[in-house]
């Protein structure tokens, strides 16, 4: 199988005027050549942090604060998710799930709230989905024995110690956020030495140093930050410091788009496209341990390919610009998954 276009190669997203060639699932070689296509090939995205639970409840709780909305256990988000009927939470997460695999999301790190049946409801959601739905199990510790890993809600909701033990013991991923309302859990968050630090809204440069030290990445979601009126991350200083991925996180608050994820981002910040681009993308399949989120032989062909002649997108001058701020999901051609 071959993809013609203007290929954004290697980590550094070199457009390369070509082919991508596939077979069996791998990028086998990425060839210069002369072709008659406008369309864009881009890695696809890796969400790096996501609630979809909550898409039974899309743009609720109108005026409420962050707290209110989704602090366990009685924010408005825990209370939908304890009165909804299985059946419509699988749905809506279903629904929530076909969306980014067809806007070119091959893989989300999703915090499942609900214990071992929230990991169960997940696993039925994404059942024929061309997406990876990594489920980062939360509310019992037991559910490290069927998730990929523990996703904990913050240091100031406890101490986290058994799950970060249990996490460890089974060699699974521990995330936690932190530094989204105020600072004072994220020393406490680090102390735990996890995996990956979420929002990191409020990190000073203390925080940032133990962060560069132990090599911990993070995933940041502006959009999100945005709404619920904390603040925003300082993306241009955590990117000094160590890997930074985008995540699109609570459904109730904002569309799972990485495109409209990266259009913020590129435009709120000064990051370039190849930064932002590089968060969608490698940083997020980095973290998961994927083989994907770049374009390069030996990879997995999880790709994204963009109609370059849409009414969006026809006269574009760079292409991974206009793939960071101007694209979306309407202007998606193919999803090609390994």
């Amino acid at each position: 199988m071959e993809l013609e276009g203007t290929i954004l190669a290697g980590r550094d997203f070199a457009a390369v005027e070509g082919r991508v060639v596939v077979e069996d699932g791998e990028i086998v070689a990425v060839e210069e050549a002369s072709v008659d296509s406008d369309d864009i090939v881009l890695p696809a995205f890796v969400n790096a942090h996501t609630h979809i639970g909550d898409s039974i409840a899309k743009d609720a709780g109108r005026g409420l604060s962050l707290e209110e909305l989704v602090a366990p256990p009685d924010g408005l988000k825990h209370r939908l998710l304890r009165e909804a009927d299985r059946t419509a939470l699988v749905e809506g997460m279903r629904r929530s799930l076909s969306f980014m695999a067809e806007s070119g999301t091959a893989a989300t790190l999703e915090f499942r709230e609900g214990g071992v049946p929230g990991v169960e409801a997940l696993r039925d959601a994404s059942d024929g989905i061309e997406i990876d739905a990594l489920a980062f199990g939360r509310d019992d510790p037991d559910v490290l024995d069927v998730s990929d890993g523990y996703g904990a809600s913050g240091a100031n909701d406890a101490d986290f110690a058994v799950e970060r033990g249990r996490a460890r013991d089974a060699g699974k991923p521990f995330a936690i956020h932190a530094g989204e309302v105020d600072a004072t859990d994220i020393h406490p968050a680090i102390d735990l030495d996890p995996d990956l630090l979420v929002h990191m809204v409020h990190a000073d440069d203390e925080h940032l140093a133990r962060v560069a030290d132990d090599g911990i990445p993070i995933a940041v979601c502006p959009r999100s930050n945005l709404v619920t009126d904390v603040g925003l991350p300082d993306v241009p200083d955590l990117l000094a410091h160590t890997t930074v991925a985008l995540g699109t996180d609570n459904v109730m608050l904002n569309s799972p788009s990485m495109f409209r994820e990266m259009a913020y981002t590129a435009k709120r910040y000064d990051a370039t496209a190849v930064e932002v681009l590089r968060m969608a993308t490698t940083a997020g399949a980095e973290i998961a341990g994927r083989n994907d989120g770049l374009i390069e032989a030996g990879r997995d062909a999880n790709l994204l390919v963009l109609d370059g002649d849409t009414h969006n997108l026809a006269g574009y001058r760079d292409p991974v610009r206009a793939a960071v701020r101007r694209a979306g999901a309407s202007d998606v051609k193919r999803v090609l998954h390994a």
